[in-house]
């Protein structure tokens, strides 16, 4: 497991901060709708920003690890909400994280 994540470290470290780039982005597009069209614009270059990042991590590590990685888009996407919008994480949602966070780390790890 360990060689696995030490093959994919810089793929994985782009990959994570795709993540953030890209729940950023869709925060500021829901912000949009309550504070104008500079927060749409600034969603935007966010979103553009993770994808461009997402591009760069495919090249430093295997697919089949990397692409699993998206679905911490759903764990940034819960605290952000919770965080700025004051959205509640109940319990359900924290089972959710534990599955999320346990299958990534399975997935990162098994690389052969």
């Amino acid at each position: 497991m360990e060689s696995s994540f030490a093959k994919n470290r810089k793929g994985i470290l782009l990959m994570i901060l795709s993540s953030v780039c890209v729940c950023i982005g869709q925060l500021f597009w829901k912000l949009s709708a309550t504070e104008g069209l500079s927060f749409m614009i600034v969603g935007f270059v966010f979103y553009a920003l993770g994808a461009l990042i997402m591009l760069v991590a495919y090249k430093y590590g295997s697919l089949s690890v990397l692409q699993p990685m998206l679905s911490l888009n759903y764990i940034f996407t819960i605290f952000l909400a919770a965080f700025v919008l004051g959205e509640v994480i109940t319990p359900t949602k924290l089972a959710g994280i534990l599955v999320i966070t346990v299958s990534v780390v399975l997935i990162g790890g098994g690389d052969r």
